[in-house]
């Protein structure tokens, strides 16, 4: 997966702090997947791990997504929204988003939706998502500011 980080589109930057509910959101990725590593059960701690993502993309979009307009279009899911505000993470929306119907399973509590190998390599996967999405989001410590479209 694409791994550089850069600016969305090349319109003139500005700084701004992070938004507190961005720092709040990655508090929860990472509480989520603490949950998802101490977990035996290999359905919980996908679901976990897949939860952690959404968080992250959730942060990200609330630093870098635009009021929308209003058009009468229907909402759109994160993961495609997280692909148009910060492209650089497009690949890794269209992997958390191919996952969805298992977390889906994992949820309804279907034993065999997930592998204890699959469940791990999220995990993992998820503990490099959240890294790339603090940076994308410039939230990689307290009082640090994040580059805005000006």
């Amino acid at each position: 997966m694409t791994t550089g980080i850069g600016p969305a589109t090349g319109a003139p930057r500005a700084t701004a702090p992070v938004p507190a509910a961005a720092q709040e959101l990655f508090e929860q990725a990472r509480g989520c997947l603490a949950e998802a590593a101490t977990s035996a059960d290999a359905c919980r701690r996908y679901a976990a791990a897949h939860l952690a993502a959404l968080r992250c993309a959730a942060a990200v979009l609330a630093v870098r997504a635009q009021p929308a307009e209003r058009s009468g279009r229907r909402l759109r899911s994160a993961w495609v929204l997280l692909s148009r505000v910060a492209p650089e993470l497009a690949e890794w929306a269209a992997f958390f988003a191919a996952g969805a119907g298992k977390r889906a399973a994992a949820e309804a509590g279907l034993g065999r939706a997930v592998s204890q190998r699959e469940a791990d390599d999220l995990v993992r996967a998820v503990q490099t998502f959240l890294t790339l999405c603090m940076a994308a989001a410039g939230a990689g410590g307290p009082g640090q500011a994040v580059a805005r479209a000006g």
